[in-house]
């Protein structure tokens, strides 16, 4: 069994007992659920941001704990103060030390797009983004079925929110692009043993139709990759732990930024 089993095992636990706890009911019943989501592909084109997804991320399971001590509203706030198109919040505890606390922090602190970032795999998961503030739910072609992209995808839209697709090769893009979606996100890092090359990015960027909002995910650690990205034609730029293994991560961007 992979990490990736392990983590999708522990999430149904996890979500069938977050069912008992509050309902969907419930969870449209909290204030946050009733806000209009904002627009990722307005935030990414918009020629006054730079397209970077910032992402607050406490630890992982490859690296352990990366950043345990830099606040949440303070970090994203940064990252919007630096241009940031969107922030990624990572609400899984087990594997990742998040929660969605940290959602509704980041998204007080926020005026621009915010990922939650999770292994969903149920439509409650999506009910619960939207009443803790997200305006965008991941969908991994990994580990779901067309089907499921499909459902989970059409629920997301219901409710006026966004929905970025992530895959990592071209058999799981083959069989999950469908007009439910708004972003597709090239993850390259593989995920059943944590491998990271950009390759994956340059292999299927001419494959996403530019109706897209192109995306690529991880291994992104220097403004050079970002101009190099850009050039093969993506508009997003998802950096996961490059800001957050540093000691100050809202300083990390703005420098980063500068570069660019």
């Amino acid at each position: 069994m992979t990490i990736l089993d392990t983590i999708i095992a522990k999430k149904s636990i996890e979500v069938e007992q977050a069912k008992k706890q509050v309902t969907i009911k419930g969870l449209e019943k909290m204030p946050l659920f009733a806000r209009a989501c904002l627009s990722l592909r307005n935030s990414i084109l918009d020629v006054e941001k730079n397209g970077i997804i910032a992402e607050y991320k406490r630890a992982s399971p490859s690296k352990g704990i990366i950043n345990d001590r830099s606040a949440v509203a303070e970090v994203t706030a940064g990252y919007q103060h630096a241009g940031a198109s969107a922030v990624s919040v990572l609400t899984d505890h087990d594997f990742f030390k998040g929660s969605l606390e940290d959602l509704v922090q980041a998204r007080a602190a926020l005026q621009i797009p915010l990922l939650r970032k999770e292994f969903v795999i149920d439509s409650y998961q999506i009910a619960e983004a939207k009443a803790y503030g997200a305006d965008i739910i991941l969908l991994i072609a990994a580990v779901l079925t067309p089907e499921q992209v499909r459902d989970l995808s059409t629920y997301a839209k219901s409710l006026g929110m966004n929905v970025l697709l992530e895959v990592h090769n071209r058999t799981e893009l083959g069989r999950t692009l469908m007009d439910t979606v708004d972003a597709v996100g090239v993850n390259n890092r593989n995920l059943n043993d944590f491998s990271v090359s950009l390759d994956h990015s340059f292999e299927l960027v001419d494959l996403i139709p530019s109706s897209f909002i192109k995306v690529s995910e991880s291994g992104i650690s220097d403004p050079h990759t970002i101009r190099t990205l850009r050039k093969a034609g993506f508009q997003g730029f998802l950096i996961g732990e490059n800001f957050m293994k540093t000691g100050n991560p809202a300083q990390a961007i703005k420098e980063f930024v500068a570069e660019l």
